[in-house]
């Protein structure tokens, strides 16, 4: 059996028994920690809650009899908090919400098809996975919400999301119990989760939260686990711990960047534990180091060893070309099977009179391009259009020619500072640009194509610049970073993305920017090479290698996450909006007839949170300024004081480092990106309503104060649970009258105006 923490001998908080909770310890009946290990051996307990009459002498006598109340406590969160996620798992049987999107990406995993997401890759891998194992195999197109799954076993994906959301209140009862070391706090908290309708309905769907949150929470777990190890530094236990926060940490990152904030809040606490350790004169500096080097083995080196690893499993499966092509480099493309640059040849060095396709390298950056349509009336002059078309077609080829229109023997290298003019092959005519407003981007200059079979005028010269590079550098196909830059203006080559009208074809903007700083919106690569007179190379030398691939994925991820923008009719959510539950999101159906879903935190659960914040920071400032102007204070309010300013510390913390980031963030939010900083606030929640509680012996006496505490406990208990009965058809699903008809489930809960349900 797992040895006993020692502060929870001295508590006696293994009983937690609330008849006894107001008493006081006989001054002549000292408790002695048995502990030699504990900070506190020798030393009288503070809250000693066994009797001195040696009441507990007959259960001590018959304990082969006895099952300890944390256990019983701790199967019955478990019980619930499974039967509650795991209930009515197959509905609704079509897709909801996101699920179009990472069900989607479960399926390219088990066909190995190349895709591009926002996120790191783990979370899509552990659904693919889950899937491929319950015998899903691979073929629903997963096309948009409300699409029947029929045949398909969608079940084990949703049923895996499912049961590691179910580990979520188990975590967080641990979590809790660890750092008060009272069931009463960690029960609460885990009772706060189990009947939370919003945390029920973000855990029972194909969707990254689940898996992001389960990482988080086993973060904080073993964090805490490995704290409480500190008087055994370097046993097999606190070995364990750190490695498993380590592990935690890489899958909390693995899944989305959100694990970020997990990890800065176990960095902090552990530079503060390093301190600490520094402080300690009995303690050499030659063991400070082995600390120092043990935790930046576990919490540096391991996660990032695991997270690469992830990345090198995930490149190794999606071996395959697939829709996420267009949006990496075009030496990325060539590692995989079915891209035309796949096993490619082709000369490797630009050259005069070349036949080449430029691709930008913009997130999804399209090819320069053209065709036979010229600029509206009004729309700068009426020359021929120069777009960037996201697909590979013939009108993106262009004839590379030197200045002048003659061209030598030989294949002239085309070099770094040398001025060239780029012909259309289709229609002949010149990338050119002038002092003309670009059409959409208004500071910028038009770019059109000019003349007639290569014949123009000064405003057709580009000249080339490699990034990076020095005068004579050559350019290299797939590989060289090229801007475009106009001799006459001195503006270069640029694609900013916007969508032009239907004029354009709805293709992307070019345009010629005076801005001159290096973005991937004006560098340009050569992927298309033809020349007869150049000899040809294996484009499988010019793949890149692992961590130029690492590399580039990660830069694609940052700037599509930070380029997201609102869908047509899609309403931002703000930050502020999450604590007060403002807005839900709709998971699925609109009218009478369809299965609705809705996500929504319990209203009571939320706003209890949201009380209990303001309440934690009352209750930790009178117990600091109690503490600092030297009250005599009773050792049991010394023991609260140092569970709000510690647990309750290191909670805050962490709600503050999953809540207050957003508010920086220029890309599209939604209410869900709340819920990891919810759980954090639940487990404050806890704390501070069982501490509160406690404290009832402040304004009664015995045995009015235990009543007042259990009838505390029941209040809140019960207004969860019946708060969870009148919106649990927000998680389950409903069907029939909507909330203002009459004959609705959800009639007369519509709180908010802002409630969509």
């Amino acid at each position: 059996m797992e040895k006993e923490e020692p502060l929870s001998q001295l508590t006696g908080k293994t009983w937690d028994d609330s008849a006894v909770r107001c008493r006081k310890v006989p001054q002549n009946i000292p408790v002695v920690s048995k502990d030699k290990n504990s900070p506190t051996h020798g030393h009288v307990s503070e809250d000693d809650t066994q009797p001195s009459n040696g009441s507990y002498t007959q259960d001590s006598a018959s304990h082969h009899h006895y099952v300890s109340p944390s256990k019983v406590l701790l199967v019955l969160v478990v019980g619930l908090s499974f039967s509650t996620r795991l209930y009515k798992i197959k509905e609704p049987p079509h897709v909801c919400w996101d699920e179009t999107h990472f069900g989607k990406m479960g399926s390219y995993y088990i066909n190995r098809t190349f895709f591009f997401d926002v996120h790191p890759p783990l979370g899509k891998m552990l659904i693919g996975l889950a899937g491929y194992m319950t015998g899903y195999n691979g073929t629903f197109p997963f096309i948009k919400p409300g699409d029947k799954y029929e045949h398909h076993n969608y079940w084990g994906m949703r049923g895996f999301c499912a049961v590691l959301g179910s580990f979520l209140p188990v975590f967080a009862y641990l979590i809790v119990l660890e750092l008060s070391h009272s069931h009463t706090a960690a029960l609460i908290t885990a009772t706060l989760l189990i009947f939370d309708t919003g945390c029920i309905t973000i855990t029972q769907y194909i969707l990254l939260d689940p898996i992001l949150m389960f990482f988080i929470m086993a973060a904080v777990l073993s964090m805490v686990k490995f704290k409480q190890q500190r008087y055994r530094p370097f046993a097999a236990s606190w070995w364990l711990w750190l490695v498993l926060t380590g592990m935690s940490l890489a899958g909390a990152l693995g899944v989305k960047f959100v694990g970020l904030f997990v990890i800065l809040l176990v960095g902090l606490n552990t530079a503060a534990d390093l301190w600490r350790i520094l402080g300690d004169l009995s303690l050499s500096l030659v063991d400070f180091g082995k600390h120092f080097l043990a935790r930046v083995l576990g919490l540096i080196l391991l996660p990032l060893f695991l997270y690469v690893t992830i990345f090198t499993v995930h490149f190794a499966v999606l071996n395959k070309s697939g829709p996420g092509d267009g949006f990496f480099s075009s030496a990325f493309q060539s590692r995989l099977i079915g891209n035309n640059l796949h096993n490619a040849s082709m000369p490797e060095y630009l050259a005069y009179g070349s036949t080449i396709t430029m691709k930008n390298l913009r997130i999804a950056g399209g090819y320069l391009h053209s065709h036979w349509h010229l600029y509206p009336e009004g729309v700068g002059a009426k020359q021929q259009q120069i777009t960037a078309y996201l697909h590979k077609d013939y009108n993106n080829l262009w004839l590379v020619h030197r200045p002048n229109k003659t061209q030598s023997g030989s294949p002239d290298l085309v070099r770094h500072g040398d001025l060239i003019r780029l012909e259309h092959k289709e229609t002949t005519r010149n990338l050119h640009s002038h002092v003309h407003e670009a059409p959409l981007t208004k500071k910028h200059h038009q770019v059109t194509g000019y003349g007639i079979n290569g014949t123009g005028d000064a405003n057709d010269l580009w000249q080339v610049e490699v990034c990076g590079g020095h005068k004579g550098d050559l350019v290299k196909v797939l590989r060289s970073k090229v801007r475009l830059r106009h001799r006459a203006t001195g503006c270069v080559l640029f694609s900013s993305g916007k969508i032009l009208p239907k004029w354009g074809w709805e293709q992307e903007e070019v345009t010629c920017s005076p801005y001159i700083k290096e973005t991937p919106s004006s560098q340009w690569n050569i992927e298309d090479h033809f020349n007869p007179k150049l000899p040809n190379i294996s484009i499988s030398i010019l793949k890149p290698n692992f961590l130029e691939v690492l590399v580039e994925s990660h830069i694609v991820m940052i700037r599509g996450n930070s380029g997201l923008k609102p869908k047509n009719s899609e309403m931002n959510s703000k930050p502020w909006h999450w604590p007060i539950n403002y807005q839900g999101l709709r998971f699925s159906g609109v009218n009478d007839t369809e299965y609705r879903v809705y996500l929504l935190g319990n209203p009571v659960v939320w706003w209890t949170h949201l009380f209990s914040l303001a309440l934690y920071l009352l209750m930790v400032s009178v117990a600091s300024l109690a503490i600092q102007r030297g009250l005599p204070l009773a050792a049991k309010r010394v023991e609260h004081a140092r569970v709000l300013k510690s647990g309750g510390g290191l909670l805050l913390l962490g709600w503050l480092l999953h809540y207050v980031p957003f508010y920086t963030m220029s890309r599209i939010l939604y209410y869900h990106h709340y819920f990891p900083a919810m759980l954090f606030n639940s487990m404050l929640t806890g704390i501070t309503l069982d501490i509160l509680l406690k404290s009832a012996d402040l304004l009664l006496r015995p045995p009015y104060c235990d009543w007042l505490f259990r009838f505390g406990l029941m209040v809140l208990l019960l207004a969860v649970l019946y708060s969870f009965y009148l919106f649990h058809p927000l998680s389950y699903g409903m069907m029939g009258p909507l909330s203002h008809e009459p004959g609705s489930s959800m009639a007369g809960l519509k709180w908010l105006a802002s409630w969509e349900f």
